[in-house]
């Protein structure tokens, strides 16, 4: 994590949703070695939680995990009061985590359908909108989201997950133009081939196949989406909102195949 080093974040405050495991888990170690006051968020994972605050107890005068449904507004609200009284400010949003629950539309539940908009896209809202809230009090903030390629290719199988990824990128566009006065600025982060546990168990010979189709010929590291993330967050992009930095090793989103065929139907990062 020394590229992080670069960056300075002390006496900021920043909230990483999905922040224990895979990416948001790389994002916020990147964002603790910069200096930063961390608050870790996950969905029900409480055992990877506890494991990534313990691996951190070190800085645990700057880090706080809680639990939190971020596709419940009601939640999403209670704990914004919450954070009121704990800081008096938010320099950062990362919206991390998501799901995906993959079937073909016609085989497709609607609870399905609603869980990952729920999650995806819902969250992203309400964590967006209360988040907006107080960095206006301040006169700056970051609003980073991670989403896919999936929202602009449409993978088979996962129309419910490349339409909140597509969504997440249209709200952010918005949302960058109505808070761009206030200082703040809002941009997307695209991973592509990732090594995480979503790619921990994928066959050698399809891993191989896989690695093909990026031109750089290896997956990327959780630290090298994380160096994305901080970037945007930083001073150094101040000029940049309302963009999407895709982090894929050069597989461009017209590329062809389907990077999840083979996962499990039911997968969270957060």
């Amino acid at each position: 994590m020394q590229e992080s080093l670069r960056y300075d974040f002390s006496g900021q405050t920043i909230l990483i949703t999905g922040g224990t495991r895979g990416i948001g888990r790389a994002v916020s170690e990147a964002f603790l070695d910069a200096g930063a006051t961390v608050l870790a968020v996950y969905a029900g994972n409480r055992q990877a939680a506890d494991a990534f605050a313990a691996a951190h107890a070190a800085a645990a005068d700057r880090l706080e995990v809680h639990a939190l449904d971020v596709g419940d507004y009601p939640q999403v609200e209670r704990f914004f009061k919450e954070l009121d009284g704990r800081h008096a400010r938010l320099d950062v949003l990362v919206n991390n985590a998501g799901i995906r629950r993959d079937a073909v539309v016609g085989m497709m539940p609607p609870e399905s359908w609603q869980q990952v908009i729920q999650t995806n896209l819902t969250g992203t809202y309400t964590m967006s909108k209360f988040a907006v809230l107080k960095m206006m009090q301040a006169r700056y903030g970051r609003i980073v989201t991670i989403t896919s390629p999936s929202g602009v290719i449409g993978f088979e199988g996962q129309a419910n997950y490349a339409a909140s990824k597509a969504g997440q990128v249209a709200f952010c566009r918005s949302l960058a133009r109505e808070v761009a006065r206030r200082n703040i600025t809002v941009n997307c982060v695209s991973p592509g081939f990732i090594a995480t546990d979503l790619i921990a168990d994928l066959p050698a010979e399809q891993a191989a196949a896989y690695r093909q189709m990026v031109p750089l010929r290896r997956f990327g590291e959780p630290p090298e989406v994380a160096a994305a993330v901080l970037f945007l967050a930083s001073s150094a992009a101040a000029y940049i909102t309302g963009a999407v930095l895709d982090v894929t090793g050069g597989r461009h989103s017209s590329s062809s195949g389907s990077p999840c065929r083979w996962a499990s139907p039911a997968r969270r990062s957060g």
